[in-house]
This record gives structure tokens, sequence and C-alpha cells, in this order.
């Protein structure tokens, strides 16, 4: 695994991740329900980390059913359920249980993973036959458009050093073709992007995680000071506006009953 830019020990990380469940979290519920997921199945989440799409699972699956959900550092989970397990665990070491789940989703992780087609690999072997796949993850096509120009100019020292952690934030696209090759079935992709202006909760998302990460960024030489503070101005205007990111949400299904 590529090292995990956004250190999960520090102080910052801990309500950057709760803004993002309650920017992303209504989304994937919205296509995990519409995959017919419900009572007495059994689910697992695949990087969970503050654990909120997991314990809406497992209330989802009640009375009966069971909610898994790992992750390489469980420091951040802040819930907990009857029928909820957490356990520590890296998705690229092999399947979590193979041919066990009736879900498996993800979100947000493969992008950091330089071995991502064998953790997509290990998801799709932890579906039971007939099971459903959720795959989430971003594609910065819109980025190729934001004004103004040194916004423009942020968004491409942003790749460029991106590039150089071995993250990659076009992943998206890949997935539907990287599940057809192992066989699902019956996949559906959909990209959804949010436009924003400064001030709403996104343009605070991303003040939060370029001010965590301004460090990393300075050392690395791709942005400077100035650029990373015109971005944050326009962050904080409410008049500007902009569309910067995109999620694609990939469905798929297990060969099977």
């Amino acid at each position: 695994m590529s090292e995990y830019v956004l250190d999960h020990h520090d102080k910052a990380e801990r309500p950057r991740l709760a803004l993002m469940s309650q920017l992303l979290d209504p989304m994937q519920h919205r296509y995990i329900e519409e995959l017919g997921i419900g009572p007495g199945d059994r689910t697992l989440e695949v990087g969970c980390g503050n654990g909120s799409v997991s314990a809406w699972l497992a209330e989802l699956v009640l009375p009966e059913g069971r909610a898994v959900a790992v992750d390489l550092d469980l420091s951040l989970i802040e819930s907990s359920a009857p029928n909820l397990e957490f356990r520590e665990a890296d998705i690229l070491a092999g399947p979590v249980a193979p041919g066990d789940f009736d879900l498996v989703t993800a979100r947000a992780i493969l992008h950091h993973l330089a071995r991502s087609d064998d953790a997509i690999a290990n998801i799709a072997a932890s579906v039971r036959p007939g099971g459903s796949i959720l795959l989430i993850e971003p594609d910065f096509l819109p980025v190729s458009v934001a004004e103004p120009a040194p916004v423009a100019a942020f968004w491409q020292g942003w790749l460029a050093w991106s590039r150089g952690e071995g993250i990659d934030y076009f992943i998206g696209r890949r997935l539907p073709r990287a599940l057809a090759g192992l066989g699902m079935q019956r996949i559906e992709a959909t990209a959804e992007t949010a436009l924003y202006n400064g001030g709403s909760l996104w343009a605070q998302y991303w003040m939060q995680t370029v001010v965590e990460l301004r460090g990393r960024l300075l050392a690395s030489g791709e942005l400077d000071d100035q650029t990373i503070d015109v971005f944050l101005d326009h962050c904080a205007d409410p008049q500007w506006w902009t569309e910067t990111i995109a999620f694609t949400a990939v469905r798929a299904h297990a060969p099977g009953n």
C-alpha cells in the first residue's frame, strides 16, 4: 500500500473524516439501498475510517444480519453495535472471508493503493455467489475546467504531488473494466459531482485537507505558499463557485443464484 498521506493520529483528521462522512455517506446509503441490502444480510466495508457507514449497515441488516468493517487503523472508530465487528486487516493480504458477504463496499480507499488490482480481486473474492459490490472512488476530471487560472494552477500542482505519492485520482473510471475482468455481472457505474461555493461544506472539506497536508505539499516542490493561499482564499469566498471532483459509484454482482 502507498503510505496513507493523511495521518489518522493528526488531531485534524477526526473532524475531516466526520465532514467527509457528512458529505458522502448519503450517496453511499442510497446505492446500498438500491442494491436491495436489508434485514438478515451480511456486509463488509473495506477501509471503514470512522465507522459511520458500517454502523449504518449494522442497523440496516437487523435483526439477524451482521456487519464487518476492516481497516489498517481502527483508532478513529466512533461507532458500535452488537452486530458490528471491527477487524484490523489489510485487503491486500487476501479476501476477508472468501465468498461470505452479501455486500462488500469500499469508498475512497482504492486510489491510495499501489496494488489496487489485487485489492479489487480480494474484494470480489469476498462476495458470496449472487452478492453485490459497491465501490466509490474519485475521478478528478472536473479539475481540468477549474477556474480562475490560479485555482487551476493549484489543482495542477496537487495532481503532480499526488502522482509522486502514488495516489491515483482517476481510478474511478477504470473500476467497471476491472470488475468485468473478474467475472462480475450486471455492472453499472455512475459519476456524481457537486458544484459548490466558498464557505460550503465541500469548500470546508478541501480547506481542512489542504491545511492538514500543507507541509507535504510544500516539501514536494509542486506547490508554493502563494498558490496554496490563493486556493484557500477562494474556498473562503461565498461568491466563488466551482466543481473539482467527481465520485464514480460502481455496482456489480457476483455470478450465482
